[in-house]
């Protein structure tokens, strides 16, 4: 099932009910609800994650927490698919969210310098926050509604494949099974019986007592 791959990449689940950052949910992050692994939560919690991961704030992880609440989405997933923000990511991402603002708007794009601070935050955000804006819900939109999709065919496509195994390997059992009581048929000797012999090899082994012998001499 699709549950045993997903959990591999799953980060811990202590040291996330741990973490600081989520301590202000309280009680709610021990609900069970949050941490169960279907089709339908883990779909939503790749849209929760991806949306969040194009918003050009810092509090992401807190953002995509308090959205996985309301939408009933797994919890772990939904945070942990915001840290592809990070400080080797942030340039590429932006940037491109930036240019789709840019050309949505129609506006010139500016030679700017992306960096993870709130200082070039404060400072470029009056030039660029419009155009960032747009361009960030734009591939936000379109990365979790993608997420969303692929994780529901990739779910159905991962349980009939393993169904088909399951199957495959029931049916090589029962071959396994039959194959030795087959051949042992094929190679069992066949009983010996004692046939009758026919009445015609039995005649022509007896002497006819009416024929004289061969070497008998006629009478003179």
């Amino acid at each position: 099932m699709p549950r045993k791959l997903i959990k591999k990449f799953m980060p811990d689940e202590r040291k996330l009910k741990s973490n600081r950052y989520l301590s202000w949910l309280g009680s709610h992050i021990h609900d069970p609800n949050l941490w169960h692994l279907t089709r339908t939560s883990v779909s939503r919690a790749f849209f929760v994650g991806l949306f969040c991961a194009f918003i050009p704030l810092p509090s992401q992880m807190l953002m995509a927490a308090l959205a996985s609440l309301f939408v009933r989405s797994n919890l772990p997933i939904s945070v942990s698919l915001v840290w592809l923000t990070n400080p080797l990511t942030i340039p590429p991402m932006f940037y491109f969210a930036y240019w789709i603002g840019t050309q949505i708007i129609g506006v010139d794009m500016m030679a700017i310098d992306f960096e993870v601070s709130l200082e070039w935050l404060k400072a470029e955000l009056d030039h660029i926050w419009l155009p960032l804006l747009v361009g960030s819900l734009i591939c936000s939109l379109v990365s979790g509604t993608l997420g969303y999709l692929l994780m529901q065919r990739f779910w159905v496509w991962h349980v009939n494949k393993s169904w088909r195994n399951r199957k495959g390997g029931r049916f090589a059992r029962r071959k396994a099974k039959a194959e030795p009581s087959s051949s042992d048929d094929k190679t069992s000797p066949e009983p010996q019986t004692d046939k009758p012999r026919p009445p015609a090899q039995q005649r022509s082994n007896k002497t006819d007592p009416d024929k004289p012998p061969s070497d008998s001499k006629k009478p003179e």
